[in-house]
């Protein structure tokens, strides 16, 4: 009885980790005959748990949808990191749930062993949570595209881009991403023939989403992450620029302060094409710089480091004139009468 049980713990860990499974995929995972999993998968809907059976040669068993919500199976990790994320989405940028993930932490934590309670413990001790400024994300849109990603099922939505523009887009999503208390989903759009970057607050999806796609071959997470940001910068600039710099590009990597393309032109010279909303912040990281440079097609920037120079050189001017005045002298006591 406890081999079966232990069994039928794993085989529910199993349709809870991947949305659908060959009945030899799982019975090869336990190590069991096609004939057991089938009958384990009766004891599991005894027990209320909703597996739905794809039939055919290849037939298949998936978790579905239930009248009601059966019990998760957790490891240490993943109860640690719900407690920790129901802990930030009661401060965070999801709308709508910050009383409800009170909730279901009180309940996690009245059922988490010691040892991790007092993880939880420290975390909401010594953790002092900023209530979130950005945007906050419909928690219903949040969880469509989640679950578009994970069963890579292709996704229509209405996008408001950052100029106000509306679109429709048709897109197959990939991996949502969240950033400094944003949401951003990247997927392929396949109107454009290319991966894009969305923001998730301007997102209203279209249901029901589908059909299923074939996944495509996905960069690394760290690219992802750092195509991500690059996006982010990019996306609100009013002001771009190509910059030649007269030193190495892996010298100009290290010194900008987000990930963004630098093109080697040589062993002392590369490109790279930086923006801001003001053309005066972005004279004064080009001086951070370090290094010599030339500006290509940008009259504003140009104009702004001419300014810049012209009060730089004012405020020199001044302070070496002050410098070359001789002090001046003291003035005489008077006489003691």
């Amino acid at each position: 009885m406890l081999e079966t049980s232990a069994r039928l713990l794993r085989l529910l860990s199993l349709l809870q980790a991947q949305r659908d499974w060959t009945s030899t995929e799982l019975a090869t995972r336990l190590g069991v005959t096609t004939r057991t999993i089938r009958n384990d998968i009766g004891r599991l809907r005894g027990l209320g748990y909703p597996v739905d059976a794809r039939p055919g040669v290849a037939g298949g068993y998936r978790l579905g949808t239930g009248g009601a919500l059966p019990p998760l199976l957790l490891d240490d990790e993943e109860a640690v990191a719900v407690a920790v994320g129901l802990r930030t989405a009661a401060n965070g940028s999801v709308a709508g749930i910050e009383e409800t993930s009170v909730r279901a932490l009180a309940k996690l934590q009245q059922v988490l062993p010691s040892r991790l309670r007092r993880q939880v413990s420290a975390l909401q001790s010594y953790a002092l949570p900023m209530p979130s400024r950005g945007p906050q994300v419909d928690p219903d849109v949040l969880t469509v595209i989640a679950s578009a990603c994970r069963d890579h099922e292709r996704l229509r939505f209405d996008y408001r881009a950052f100029s106000g523009a509306d679109s429709r887009r048709s897109v197959e999503p990939y991996r949502l991403v969240n950033d400094r208390r944003r949401w951003y989903l990247v997927a392929w759009d396949l109107d454009r023939d290319a991966w894009r970057t969305f923001r998730v607050d301007r997102i209203e999806p279209r249901t029901p989403t589908g059909p299923r796609f074939t996944p495509r071959a996905l960069p690394p997470d760290p690219e992802i992450a750092a195509q991500v940001e690059r996006g982010v910068g990019e996306a609100t600039w009013r002001y771009r620029a190509r910059v030649i710099v007269h030193a190495p590009a892996a010298y100009v990597r290290g010194r900008l302060p987000i990930a963004m393309e630098v093109e080697s032109l040589g062993e002392d010279r590369c490109a790279f094409e930086p923006g801001s909303d003001h053309p005066e912040m972005l004279a004064l990281y080009l001086g951070l710089l370090d290094a010599d440079f030339t500006i290509v097609d940008s009259p504003e920037l140009v104009d702004a480091l001419h300014n810049l120079t012209k009060r730089y050189q004012r405020a020199i001017d001044a302070s070496r004139q002050n410098q070359h005045q001789p002090p001046s002298e003291p003035e005489a006591e008077a006489e003691p009468s």
